[in-house]
């Protein structure tokens, strides 16, 4: 039984006509008579009785009307629904990413992805960067964002950018207004990091034991959230990915960038082989409008020449205040 058996079977049965069902399905009388005796010989008997001059349906015909109705409706329905999902129209995607990728800068790709593909859903999985190899290992999500995995097996990563890990500060300490910061000042205070087994705590002591460095941990949090504001009242120091900055500095704490040494780190998409149609255009946006993030920067000369710019502690206040300048910048006036 097929379902261009059906069709003709219903043509028929509806107009009760074999010339009608002819125009209706722009058949032919012969191959409109040929897929009714298909549908007759696959399921064992007569379904319509045709004399020169009428068509009527047998007992089993009439209790095959209302299936085949319900068979070729369910049909459309499934045909038109992925015919959506091909065009993009309708879909579900679920995606999986680092929080760090999440808070900070998956929101404006998943604008612009909602921009040109409204009727897609997505759901995403915040989790941390082992989860999220893992989900998309399983196949509970088709993308993943997060670091280059060690290991990739059957995964395929693809680079985003190369993210330097920044120092993040009080921005009450005199260490807010360098320039650079080395490993061996920031360390000198109380050092604020995620709990294992985040993988930022995980880089983080890797390659500063490679070059015979402790971490002198003082505070530990699963969220960056509460790292940052431990930092912003004081606590002590943490260094992050430079994609937090933005977040950090909502927080309150100020970020500077880290040398001596200089810590980096890829950041990518994981997917398996094959990918569905919604996927696909996901991950075409990701490589689009994902960048890598400015690191803060503040010059002596330019710090000065704002100073001499403004007039008093009132006007400093008030820029910093309105964040006219960038993310982690925040100017106090020099002493002459």
């Amino acid at each position: 039984m097929t379902v261009k058996q059906l069709r003709a079977f219903l043509a028929v049965a509806q107009t009760l006509s074999f010339t009608q069902a002819c125009e209706r399905l722009h058949l032919s009388q012969p191959a409109l008579s040929l897929a009714i005796k298909g549908l007759e010989d696959s399921l064992g008997g007569k379904l319509l009785i045709r004399s020169t001059r009428s068509v009527r349906l047998t007992p089993e015909g009439e209790s095959l009307l209302p299936l085949a109705k319900h068979l070729l409706a369910q049909w459309d329905n499934t045909e038109e629904r992925l015919r959506q999902r091909f065009t993009l129209q309708l879909g579900r995607l679920s995606v999986a990413a680092m929080p760090s990728f999440a808070c900070n800068l998956l929101p404006s790709a998943l604008v612009k992805f909602r921009q040109q593909y409204p009727k897609i859903n997505v759901t995403v999985h915040d989790v941390i960067n082992e989860e999220v190899t893992d989900m998309v290992r399983s196949r509970q999500v088709e993308i993943g964002i997060a670091f280059s995995p060690e290991g990739q097996g059957s995964l395929s990563f693809t680079p985003l950018f190369e993210d330097q890990f920044v120092a993040v500060v009080p921005p009450t300490s005199p260490l807010a207004h360098r320039d650079t910061l080395p490993w061996t000042q920031l360390l000198e205070n109380d050092f604020i990091t995620l709990q294992r087994p985040s993988m930022v705590r995980r880089l983080l002591e890797q390659e500063l034991e490679k070059r015979h460095i402790d971490l002198p941990v003082a505070f530990e949090s699963h969220q960056l959230s509460s790292v940052g504001r431990m930092v912003a009242e004081g606590l002590g120091v943490s260094a992050v990915p430079s994609m937090c900055i933005q977040q950090m500095h909502e927080l309150g704490a100020r970020c500077v960038p880290l040398v001596e040494p200089s810590i980096a780190c890829r950041v990518g998409i994981l997917t398996q082989e094959e990918l569905s149609v919604a996927a696909h255009a996901l991950r075409s946006v990701l490589l689009a409008s994902v960048k890598a993030p400015s690191l803060p920067s503040v010059s002596p000369l330019f710090h000065r020449w704002c100073c001499n710019c403004l007039n008093s502690v009132e006007n400093f206040s008030a820029i910093n205040e309105i964040g006219g300048f960038p993310a982690g910048i925040m100017l106090l006036p020099l002493t002459p």
